[in-house]
């Protein structure tokens, strides 16, 4: 089985204090054997959201997408140019949803994989028909 980590994900892990840590913590565990897939972008939009935290925060996001991207449980899906043509479509037609462009690059990225399951809290990918997992 194959499952999309997103941004809101990694977030939750790393914070305990995050509103989903909890539900993340309990994925985490029952997901052990799964292959999670994500892509750079998600990556990214992790390290933007960490930008104005503190030194020691920011270390422990450095290093745990640096875990990520040696990490055989992960498959971390390379960004392109056409993969942001395609989100930035997407986006286009969504601009009354709300989705941002990286959300719309793991929709994209989720429909190509047949990826149905994603472990975020976002309600915009279970408008999109996508079980969220927290």
């Amino acid at each position: 089985m194959k499952v999309f980590v997103d941004t809101a994900y990694l977030i939750a892990i790393l914070n305990p204090d995050d509103e989903l840590a909890g539900a993340a913590a309990i994925a985490h565990e029952q997901l052990a054997g799964a292959q999670l897939v994500t892509t750079e972008e998600v990556l990214t939009e992790f390290l933007n959201a960490m930008a104005d935290a503190d030194v020691w925060v920011r270390v422990r996001a450095y290093e745990m997408v640096l875990k990520i991207l040696s990490s055989p449980k992960m498959e971390v899906i390379v960004q392109s140019h056409d993969s942001f043509l395609k989100g930035l479509d997407l986006y286009g037609r969504r601009c009354d949803l709300g989705d941002s462009l990286t959300d719309c690059i793991s929709m994209n990225t989720m429909r190509g994989l047949e990826i149905r399951q994603i472990l975020t809290g976002d309600r915009h990918f279970r408008q999109e028909g996508f079980t969220i997992l927290l």
